[in-house]
């Protein structure tokens, strides 16, 4: 069986909510802090990972 990759989005925002994203089949809603040294945070529940636009994360690949 495979797993499903994580979601990865580009925000523009430093700081984002979480809640998963699938109503009732998500999660309780998190506020997460993008710092600048890394350009990017990971949910601590789905793992989503939230890359903020135009940083140093957002030039990889």
């Amino acid at each position: 069986m495979t797993t499903q990759a994580p979601e990865t989005k580009i925000v523009e925002s430093s700081k984002i909510a979480c809640d998963g994203g699938e109503g009732a089949l998500g999660h309780p809603r998190v506020w997460l802090h993008i710092p600048e040294e890394t350009g990017f945070v990971e949910c601590p529940y789905c793992d989503a990972k939230y890359i903020l636009k135009g940083s140093a994360a957002d030039q990889v690949g």
